[in-house]
C-alpha cells in the first residue's frame, strides 16, 4: 500500500460526487476532504488545496492553470469527472510534474442518446410548439421527418461513433468527417467519410461531437454555417467553444437553419440575456447529457478508478503523457 495522500475535492456544486459510494474506496489509501460549495475566488480555492497530493476535480467550473500549479508543489494528480480535459492547462500540469487523468468515452452511449433527443427535439419542433400552447396558440409548423435524411457527424470518437449507430437505426444516411479517416474505420461505424465542406452542403442534420482542441476551436463558423442547407438542424453537445455562437444566432433568426439543439456554450453557466434564449427554433439543456444516475456514477467510478491507479503506480487514462 503506498503512503498515505491526501486527496482533495474542491468544489462538488452541483452534486457530483458526495455520497457517492465510491468515495469510500479511496479511505484506505489516505484523507478525503471534500467541498460542496464552488470556491468563491482564486485565492479560495488554492487555499483549499495547498496540501492536496491529488485534486479530485469532480466540476469543470474549478479551472486550473499555470500560475495555479505554481502554488501546489505537493500536487501529482488531477482526476476529473469528465471525459473533457479543457478545465485544466495541460501543458502547464505536465511542466509542473503533474499527471491529469480523464474518462474518454466512458458515458459516450449517455451523450449520443442526449444528442439524438436534441435532434429529434428539433425536428419536432418540441420546444417551440410547448411555448406556442401555453401561451395559447394552435401553431401549424411543419416538422421534419428524419428517416431517409442525411446526418451528418463532425467528429468520430467515442460519441460520434454511437450517434452514427442511433442516426441509422432511425433509417438516416450517415456521412461523417474527421482529420484521419479510414475505408476500415468508415466500414466499422457504418459511415461514409466526406470532406466538411461536403458534409456541410449535403447533410439535413449536422451533429457536433469531436473534441475541443486548438485545431477545432471555432470550427463551426459563420461559413460553415452558410454552406448548410436552408432549413437544416444543428445539434452541439460537445463543447460551446468549437462553434462561433454569434453566427450560429444569426443562422438561426435569419431563417437559415431549420432549429438548433444546444446542450454547450461559451460561457456556462449561460447568462440570462445570452443571444440563444432569444432564438425561436432552439432546444437547450445546461451541459447535461450525462446527467443520469447511470452517468453520474459511471464517471465517480471512472475517477477513482484513475486516482487508485495511480496510486499504485500503475497511471491509466492519461491526458498529459
Amino acid at each position: 500500500m503506498p503512503e498515505p495522500v491526501r486527496i482533495v475535492i474542491p468544489g462538488d456544486e452541483p452534486v457530483q460526487i458526495a455520497g457517492s459510494p465510491h468515495l469510500a474506496r479511496l479511505k484506505p489509501y489516505g484523507e478525503v476532504v471534500l467541498y460542496c460549495d464552488l470556491p468563491a475566488d482564486r485565492e479560495r480555492k488554492i487555499k483549499r488545496v495547498a496540501e492536496a497530493d491529488v485534486i479530485l476535480n469532480s466540476r469543470g467550473t474549478v479551472t486550473w492553470g499555470a500560475d495555479d500549479f505554481k502554488q501546489l508543489p505537493k500536487l501529482r494528480l488531477i482526476a476529473t469527472c469528465s471525459i473533457g480535459t479543457d478545465a485544466i492547462d495541460l501543458e502547464a500540469a505536465k511542466s509542473g510534474g503533474v499527471t491529469v487523468s480523464n474518462q474518454p468515452g466512458r458515458t459516450a452511449p449517455l451523450v449520443a442518446e442526449h444528442s439524438i433527443a436534441l435532434l429529434m427535439a428539433c425536428a419536432k419542433r418540441l420546444s417551440f410548439q410547448t411555448a406556442e400552447l401555453k401561451a395559447g396558440r394552435w401553431t401549424q409548423r411543419e416538422n421534419v421527418l428524419l428517416a431517409g435524411k442525411t446526418l451528418g457527424i463532425v467528429g468520430t470518437g467515442h460519441i460520434g461513433a454511437e450517434v452514427a449507430r442511433l442516426g441509422r437505426a432511425l433509417g438516416m444516411d450517415v456521412i461523417a468527417w474527421t482529420f484521419h479517416p479510414s475505408p476500415d474505420r468508415a466500414e466499422q461505424l457504418g459511415v461514409r467519410f466526406v470532406e466538411l465542406d461536403v458534409l456541410l452542403a449535403q447533410s439535413d442534420a449536422v451533429c457536433v461531437s469531436t473534441k475541443l482542441t486548438d485545431e477545432t476551436r471555432g470550427l463551426v463558423g459563420r461559413e460553415e454555417f452558410a454552406r448548410m442547407k436552408p432549413g437544416s438542424l444543428f445539434i452541439n453537445a460537445a463543447r460551446g467553444a468549437l462553434v462561433d455562437t454569434n453566427a450560429l444566432v444569426d443562422a438561426l433568426d435569419q431563417g437559415h437553419l431549420g432549429g438548433a439543439g444546444i446542450d454547450v456554450y461559451d460561457v456556462e453557466p449561460l447568462a440570462p440575456d445570452h443571444p440563444l434564449l432569444g432564438c425561436e427554433q432552439v432546444v437547450l439543456t445546461p451541459h447535461n447529457a450525462d446527467q443520469t444516475p447511470e452517468g453520474i456514477e459511471l464517471l465517480n467510478g471512472g475517477v477513482v478508478d484513475n486516482i487508485i491507479a495511480f496510486l499504485e503506480g500503475k497511471p491509466r487514462n492519461v491526458a498529459n503523457p
